[in-house]
């Protein structure tokens, strides 16, 4: 097999028998493969180039026919311009994806006037009213999109194929319904899809200058398309991980090239071997690596200020963000230090408590688990007895060792009390069941206590330093700021202190659960010491301070921390689908619904169903093929057999890498996950048609080229046919139910026809207003026109208004009411915003009893007011059905769930009970039982560091 995957440059000898005998053709004896010619892209015939220009200008008029619709956010737009904004205004965020396309669609925006202001936090948030640049912004996916066509082109030519057959490919690209809708929108695939196809590119020109031989070998040409190939490499895995598999196509290959030239006795020696060795090394591992990290680089610099974002990483990392970096500390703890205590595992933030009490339980204060720095993480350090003074008699009072002359240290299996400086109550654990962790090897940590109260045992804690964890000798014998790591060990009962990624509830701000944990593993029992203060350690105090990690310690925890992230999306999505069904297409993705249009990700079934059908046909080929070697046929000594079976092989080679190892992720996937295989299985289709129209003999075709090129004008007719049918739902067209109904081939194709009107000529009456707001919710997987939900739901699915003790909320912002198209006849009289405020039981609030409310409790709307229209007879007007709004798919995690923190009261003298009122706004309870809704993405609504 080695063998068959050789080719050369040398031509080989051809020794004439006689007029009535076939040429003999004299098998190279060096690595040179047979039956390989120069396919040199730079040096393509004039008429090359121009079929070359000609599709791309077609490729040009498709992808930006009409790029500025839809006006609004569309599907991952929210995720992907939203990242553009954080950018521009340097707030770090988090995303599972490498930042180089995100880069440069930010710079797009940039350079076209982008200034960071809009946030694209909603599917339908309109981009014209506050003037987004969004065309510019697509125009960079639009431009990578349009670049594929001539790219696949010359990946054809560059592997022998006939330039029809290169016009054929590209046309495909080019009339490719999914590649189309990915590439007229603000994300990821189309840049990850030219930069595949490029490394496709290097590599089959490199593959062919290698392949003619020692001649050419080291050449500049050859150094050329390999240096790309490492830069394309690089550039891949720089968009998307899915660039590995890339990595892995080319690695493998490589492999065959150096076994092939280790076997090449005779010309190889094992210096001229070694020196292939390493332009490969440098080329294809040294390029990539030094090219990844460099966009990371670029992210850093980028990213400078705290942002959603933060909460995933470490510390240390936090700490190199303005305005989060931290002042010199003493680093000894004494008895009366004022500490903030963080928690080691998690990154969920500091130990935390406020005026709130548990509504079950101890009904205790509550104590949690907060990400940001705040006066409620302050705590002071008590010795289990109180200090002594000159005459032996006990110093009362929290503050009685600021005047001991000395500080007393903390040590190793000391006893100490936590009191809170701002509640004036104590840690405090005791046989209770936590609130939302039920469990028996769990107990509650609560605050107990008040001003003047001396506390009891269950205050109690013993500090035992983790040694190993513990950053220096002194660290591991008594307590030191950020250097010691240490358990808390309640000494009543022998638990120990612990949080896991676990959120209470609302009535606690969705903060993160602490325990007391009789069985916690050591990892989420781990704390430190952050802040210290004590008035005996002053300017002359030893200092500490978090060790700056530098780019490398950075990026090698980015890297991690989106390993873990990524591996994390494994919810269920209301769009994902399965590795199975995608390559016969069995179900797209709703993106987008408005103004009875719909964008829906589905592939063109003519270019799906074939590309899968040239694979199954190699993979037959290939299994009787071996079955006939190892039966001792000589097929392989017949050169175009050979080459049919290398050159299509490496294509389905790549189809493969690219396409199995979804089926061993648990992650969220869906259906663009497969476009790189796309690629390659189509890249195998031309290649198949190539062979049998062009270079088999005996068959008749490659005799008669005509039926060659009919061929290839049918098939390109019907995939046209089929991209025009399809296409109303990639450019967001107008459409009409029955052809939309006609076109549906399968009920898992499952765009939804009621979404379009019954006529063309209704579109043209049809009130559209591109500046109306449409409904907006917490998540933009809810549907904008959700069904009504039954009565008995009602309580339920009612949007909550709650007083969180003082943390405010901004006032619901107004909106403008969406268009509505009016049967004939009919007429708006006026326009009526209604709001009903209930309370937790239900009960409808007059406008008298809210107005005493106001001050007291803060009204917090989840979701806008929807307009309601009346006729001159003061009937309400039905809404007309629109398509709903899509769900976008989790394919970024912006924050950590798990340590999602709310603000801070910020008058301690708000009540302990929490007083709640729900809103009853127009029926608009139903969007949050949604079914399209099922699943929340990860960035909204719940960040990570959000106050």
């Amino acid at each position: 097999m080695a063998k068959s995957a050789k080719s050369g440059n040398s031509t080989p000898a051809k020794v004439s028998q006689s007029a009535e005998r076939p040429t003999i053709v004299k098998k190279p004896e060096d690595y040179t493969s047979e039956g390989v010619e120069d396919h040199d892209v730079f040096l393509l015939p004039g008429s090359d180039y121009q079929a070359m220009i000609a599709v791309t200008v077609l490729a040009t008029i498709v992808r930006l026919f009409r790029i500025y619709q839809p006006s609004s956010v569309v599907f991952d737009e929210v995720h992907f311009g939203g990242f553009a904004t954080k950018y521009i205004k340097g707030k770090f965020f988090m995303d599972v994806h490498p930042p180089l396309a995100k880069l440069l669609i930010t710079l797009a925006g940039w350079l076209a006037g982008f200034d960071g202001e809009f946030d694209f936090k909603d599917i339908g948030k309109d981009y014209l009213e506050p003037g987004v640049p969004y065309v510019a912004m697509r125009m960079l996916p639009a431009i990578c999109g349009i670049l594929l066509v001539p790219t696949m082109f010359l990946t054809l030519k560059a592997a022998g194929c006939r330039t029809m057959t290169a016009v054929m490919g590209s046309c495909l690209i080019v009339f490719e319904n999914g590649l189309l809708t990915q590439a007229r929108l603000i994300l990821l695939d189309s840049p990850l899809m030219i930069m595949t196809a490029f490394t496709g590119l290097a590599f089959t020109s490199f593959t062919n200058q290698h392949e003619q031989g020692p001649s050419k070998a080291f050449q500049p040409t050859w150094w050329f398309w390999l240096a790309m190939t490492g830069l394309g490499l690089g550039a891949t895995a720089s968009i998307k991980w899915v660039g590995l598999f890339t990595i892995a196509w080319v690695g493998s290959l490589t492999i065959l090239q150096l076994w092939v030239l280790l076997g090449d006795v005779k010309t190889v020696t094992p210096r001229l071997f070694t020196k292939h060795l390493v332009a490969r090394i440098f080329c294809l591992i040294v390029i990539p690596v030094s090219f990844y990290m460099a966009m990371f680089g670029i992210h850093f610099l980028c990213l400078v200020n705290p942002g959603d974002g933060d909460g995933f990483m470490s510390s240390e990392f936090q700490a190199t963000l303005n305005s989060k970096a931290m002042q010199d500390v003493p680093v000894d703890v004494a008895f009366g230090s004022r500490v903030s205590i963080r928690h080691h595992n998690t990154q969920g933030g500091y130990l935390h408590s406020h005026n709130l009490m548990y509504p079950t339980g101890s009904k205790q204060q509550q104590i949690t688990l907060y990400p940001h720095k705040d006066e409620n993480n302050l705590w002071l350090l008590e010795n289990m007895t109180q200090p002594l003074d000159i005459n032996g008699e006990p110093i009362n009072g929290s503050l009685a060792w600021d005047a001991l002359p000395s500080p007393e240290f903390i040590k190793d299996g000391d006893t100490v009390k936590l009191y809170h400086m701002t509640t004036h109550r104590r840690l405090h654990s005791h046989d209770v069941r936590p609130p939302v962790t039920e469990a028996d090897w769990q107990s509650e940590v609560s605050a107990y206590g008040y001003e003047g109260f001396e506390g009891d045992a269950n205050d109690y804690f013993r500090v035992e330093i983790i040694k190993k964890s513990s950053d220096g000798e002194e660290a591991k014998k008594r307590l030191r700021t950020i250097e010691t790591k240490f358990k808390l060990v309640h000494v009543m009962t022998g638990c120990v202190l612990f949080s896991h990624k676990v959120k209470l509830p609302e009535w606690a701000s969705e903060q993160q659960e602490v325990t007391c944990a009789k069985g916690g593993t050591l990892p989420n029992s781990i704390w430190y010491v952050e802040q210290n203060e004590h008035p005996q350690l002053g300017e002359t105090a030893e200092k500490v301070n978090y060790k700056n990690p530098g780019f490398f310690g950075k990026f090698w925890e980015l890297q991690k921390v989106m390993w873990h992230t990524n591996a994390g999306l494994v919810e269920s999505h209301a769009w994902d689908s399965r590795p199975p069904s995608w390559p016969i297409l069995r179900r797209g993705i709703n993106f987008w619904g408005k103004d009875n249009r719909q964008i829906y990700l589905i592939g063109n079934p003519i270019v799906w169903w074939t590309s899968t059908l040239a694979v199954a046909i190699f993979v037959v080929f290939k299994g009787i093929a071996v079955l006939r070697w190892q039966r001792g046929f000589k097929d392989y000594n017949n050169t175009i057999f050979k080459r049919f079976d290398y050159e299509i092989g490496t294509m389905v080679l790549a189809w493969a890498f690219h396409y199995f190892p979804f089926y061993l992720m648990q992650r969220q996937l869906f259906l663009h996950h497969y476009f790189p295989a796309l690629y390659f299985a189509v890249m195998a289709l031309c290649q198949v048609y190539d062979y049998v129209t062009a270079r088999v003999p005996g068959i008749g075709l490659r005799e008669n080229p005509l039926f060659g090129r009919l061929g290839a004008i049918i098939f390109l007719a019907l995939t046209i046919v089929a991209f025009a049918i399809y296409s109303p739902l990639a450019y967001g067209n107008p459409w009409t139910q029955a052809a939309c109904k006609q076109a549906k081939l399968f009920e898992t194709w499952d765009w939804d026809c009621n979404t379009f009107l019954t006529e063309y000529s209704q579109y043209s009456t049809q009130s559209i207003n591109a500046n109306a707001d449409v409904h907006k919710t917490d998540s933009p997987l809810i549907p904008t026109n959700a069904p009504v939900a039954p009565a008995g739901d009602q309580a339920a699915q009612q949007p909550l208004m709650e007083d969180r003790a003082g943390i405010s909320e901004a006032p619901p912002p107004a909106v403008s009411a969406p268009p509505v198209a009016l049967p004939a006849g009919q007429s708006i009289l006026s326009r009526e915003e209604k709001v009903e405020y209930r309370d937790q039981d239900g009960n409808l609030l007059d406008p008298e009893q809210v107005k005493a409310l106001e001050g007291k409790v803060s009204f917090k709307t989840r979701y806008e007011t929807r307009t309601r229209l009346v006729d001159a007879h003061g009937n309400e007007i039905p809404q007309p059905d629109g398509a709903g709004v899509a769900p976008p798919h989790p394919d970024v995690e912006g924050v950590d769930s798990s340590t999602v923190g709310k603000p801070e009261p910020e008058s301690q003298d708000a009540p302990v009970a929490q007083k709640e009122v729900r809103a009853d706004e127009s029926k608009e309870e139903s969007i949050a039982k949604s079914d399209k809704g099922a699943a929340k993405p990860a960035s909204e609504g719940n960040d990570a560091t959000a106050a």
